[in-house]
């Protein structure tokens, strides 16, 4: 996948945890933190929302939205929001659409076995819609400290 870097963020509307339409261009006149993660409670992800949430108020100080995006159904989103008390949305990509027009739906191998999931990715969006950075292949230590020293 090219890089999406100084192009136009693909715009979507995906349902978020309340079962709400959200689409990019809701944000419009913020940053946005795009964050895709492969599943709700699995140990990397959770480290990686908890990390998102832990400075949570650095990114609002940044007028930057976060958003987590992963194919989990909504439900699911919730349980995992509540019992960790992340304070940010989760969208609902259970056909990967937005996952494809970001590049993050790949062949992915482990324990031998080959399937289509999302790599773990992260794009910061600008005010005006356009992809300012991006990490592909993220590992979850040390990734949020990056993406606030890419805000500042």
């Amino acid at each position: 996948m090219e890089s999406l870097v100084n192009m136009e963020a693909p715009d979507f509307s995906l349902l978020n945890e309340k079962e709400e339409e959200i689409s990019l261009s809701d944000y419009r006149g913020k940053k946005v933190v795009l964050y895709f993660y492969p599943k709700d409670m699995t140990p990397g992800c959770t480290t990686e929302a908890c990390d998102f949430r832990d400075r949570h108020e650095e990114f609002s100080d940044l007028n930057t939205v976060i958003l987590g995006v992963s194919g989990d159904e909504a439900s699911k989103h919730t349980k995992f929001i509540e019992k960790y008390g992340l304070p940010f949305s989760l969208l609902v990509d259970e056909n990967h659409e937005v996952a494809d027009k970001y590049g993050v739906w790949v062949l992915k191998k482990m324990y031998g076995r080959e399937f289509m999931g999302i790599e773990r990715s992260t794009f910061l969006i600008n005010e005006e819609g356009i992809v300012e950075k991006e990490w592909r292949k993220v590992k979850v230590k040390n990734h949020i400290e990056e993406v606030l020293q890419s805000l500042r």
